[in-house]
């Protein structure tokens, strides 16, 4: 009896034993993460919830936990700088920016201590200086573009109105993301020989005045590319295009989402799930973010808001077909506040 409580007790012990060894093998590291977001807007809150859900999903898969602590700087270069250098003092193992301007201020913040950094949504980032090239970044940054593909969005508004005559180019002049698609919309219309009108706004008062100025300059169609600032304001001017009759064409889908009667340009979903597994792979296999090259994505998507389609009076299955071959594919939209409004 004696000998058979020994095997017993020699079993539980070495049970325990390799429970305890098991728990210390599945490594258990924790990855401490800093996401600063530009600004408080659908395109960009939909990126960091997606970054979030799949660093959980990923860190569940590895046995690892990606400690994320997320701000908002709302476009704030003081407050910015402010959560950045936070990030660092907290000593995090890598730093997401979320637009250009967070990106390049990582960028900065990051030449001495080469903390990893991962940006997502950045629209040029070699014409930037964010890195040397789309397949070796360079440095301790690398990331995920939303490039826009401006030709492709003007091929739409010609398809959906042959006659155009007069076409306005709303942006922000103080937004990177806007320089290079309107050079490429001049260019486009300078070809074609049409005449354009630019009304620029830094914020969403200057946009509104900016957006009554088109209507009453009698513009066609109205073009804002992945513009951080427009994209805060579309609420409040989607109306005023709507009343007029003027369509707005726009490069993310979060501009339908909020109004506009199209969105061209990435899955933004998408886009931050691709970040996430970036980062991963970054932390997880100690990857060089020198050497990994910026994620790019089919920009092909149009994205139709059904409401405002009706409104300016087309039927959202003849608009898709006249769309179609100029896009990978054609959704629908109705106007709400955010996609989890959606749901």
């Amino acid at each position: 009896m004696k000998k058979l409580l020994t095997l017993a007790l020699a079993l539980m012990l070495t049970l325990s034993m390799a429970a305890c060894g098991s728990a210390d093998s599945g490594d258990g590291t924790t990855y401490d993460i800093g996401i600063c977001n530009y600004v408080d807007d659908a395109s960009l809150n939909q990126i960091v919830d997606n970054i979030k859900a799949q660093l959980a999903v990923l860190g569940a898969e590895n046995g690892v936990t990606f400690n994320i602590v997320d701000d908002n700087c709302n476009a704030d270069q003081n407050v910015m700088a402010q959560i950045i250098a936070n990030f660092i003092a907290d000593d995090v193992d890598l730093m997401i920016g979320v637009a250009t301007p967070v990106a390049m201020t990582m960028q900065s913040a990051t030449e001495d201590n080469q903390i990893p950094v991962v940006f997502a949504a950045v629209s040029d980032p070699v014409g930037s200086g964010l890195v040397a090239s789309l397949e070796a970044p360079g440095s301790n940054i690398t990331g995920t573009s939303d490039y826009l593909d401006t030709d492709a969005i003007f091929n739409l508004i010609f398809a959906a109105d042959p006659d155009a005559k007069k076409i306005g180019l709303l942006y922000d002049v103080g937004q990177d993301s806007s320089t290079t698609p309107i050079a490429a919309a001049k260019a486009y219309l300078d070809a074609k020989n049409i005449a354009y009108i630019e009304r620029t706004g830094t914020n969403v008062d200057e946009v509104t005045l900016a957006a009554q100025a088109l209507v009453a300059d009698g513009v066609d169609a109205v073009f804002t590319p992945t513009d951080n600032t427009i994209m805060t304001a579309e609420l409040s001017i989607y109306e005023t295009f709507a009343n007029a009759g003027i369509p707005h064409y726009t490069g993310a889908d979060s501009f339908a989402l909020n109004g506009a009667f199209l969105g061209y340009g990435v899955d933004y979903a998408n886009l931050g799930v691709e970040t996430a597994n970036m980062v991963a792979d970054l932390l997880l296999n100690e990857k060089d973010p020198a050497s990994t090259p910026v994620k790019t994505f089919d920009n092909g998507t149009a994205t139709v808001n059904t409401e405002i389609c009706a409104k300016l009076g087309y039927k959202f299955d003849e608009i898709s077909a006249t769309f179609a071959p100029f896009c990978t594919k054609v959704n629908s939209i109705t106007t709400a506040e955010s996609f989890d409004d959606l749901k």
